[in-house]
């Protein structure tokens, strides 16, 4: 089931999409909630429920804007360094290799539609991007074993991380360089966990202006994706609505020779396998934004 937070005619709703068609959930079944936060926090019953609407009102998919699945996640955390390649990459950059899992935050007033325009922050030329893999928890957990960790996944979207390069180093925890606003375009839409047979065995891309620069698959991850909810739930009690973005592969702009950062008028595009793709293009930060 693919699921979306949409505006249609000025009123932003949630829905499923089935074919070319948004499916309106809460128009459809007065039972369901208008936010995917509170779909989601109603746990496998309100997930059955969605799933079973039947299309009391619906829209062409080409006709509705689609906005961040989730506008408002509790979390958002993000893992570095976790993909083979991409460690080699930052080895040549003269960094580190992290012996544990490396987290941040990305803070969760970054989160973005798929498809509008992201800012090149006026502090800074060092702008980049990296694709990834994002998990959407669907069940309140702590202390999860990694065997059982599938079972509190909600489902999955892409991420594009963009990253403000010379601001992430500035900061231990690389936040700040991470969480510029409009930097954390999410989408299209939730996959549930049931729509993907293997989430370890998806193809991943990133394009800028039509030029593949990644081109990998989630198998290369170094911690996979149960053993992040694992080590995660030991410190933290993760929630219904929470994004992991769970490491991007080698390519990224920083790492070329020469570094090739982005500027304005540039199109990036991240597709994820199974998944879908978002889209952004690169304007001026806005006065006064």
């Amino acid at each position: 089931m693919r699921l979306a937070t949409f505006t249609y005619r000025g009123r932003t709703s949630i829905g499923k999409i089935v074919g070319d068609t948004m499916i309106d959930l809460p128009a459809s079944d007065s039972g369901l909630p208008g936010t995917m936060l509170e779909l989601l926090q109603g746990g496998p019953a309100s997930m059955d429920r969605a799933r079973a609407a039947l299309p009391g009102s619906s829209y062409p998919l080409a006709g509705v804007e689609l906005q961040a699945p989730i506008p408002n996640p509790p979390k958002y955390l993000a893992i570095g360094l976790n993909y083979r390649k991409h460690v080699e990459e930052a080895v040549r950059l003269g960094l580190k290799v992290p012996e544990t899992q490396l987290w941040f935050n990305k803070q969760v007033s970054c989160v973005h539609p798929p498809y509008a325009p992201v800012h090149m922050p006026r502090v800074s030329d060092k702008l980049d991007y990296e694709a990834e893999l994002g998990v959407v928890i669907g069940r309140r957990c702590r202390h999860v074993p990694a065997a059982q960790a599938r079972a509190v996944i909600a489902g999955y979207v892409v991420c594009n991380d963009v990253s403000v390069r010379d601001w992430q180093t500035r900061s231990q925890t690389m936040t700040l360089g991470k969480s510029f606003d409009t930097h954390g375009p999410i989408g299209p839409w939730i996959v549930t966990d049931d729509d993907v047979a293997d989430p370890h065995a998806l193809r991943l891309r990133t394009w800028v202006n039509g030029e593949v620069r990644q081109d990998s698959n989630t198998a290369d991850m170094l911690y996979d994706i149960y053993e992040q909810i694992a080590y995660l739930s030991t410190v933290m009690t993760l929630e219904p609505g929470d994004v992991l973005a769970t490491g991007t592969p080698s390519g990224v702009g920083v790492g070329m020779v020469p570094p090739c950062f982005l500027k304005v008028g540039d199109v990036m595009r991240v597709e994820i396998e199974g998944i879908g793709h978002i889209e952004n293009t690169i304007v001026a930060e806005p006065t006064g934004a």
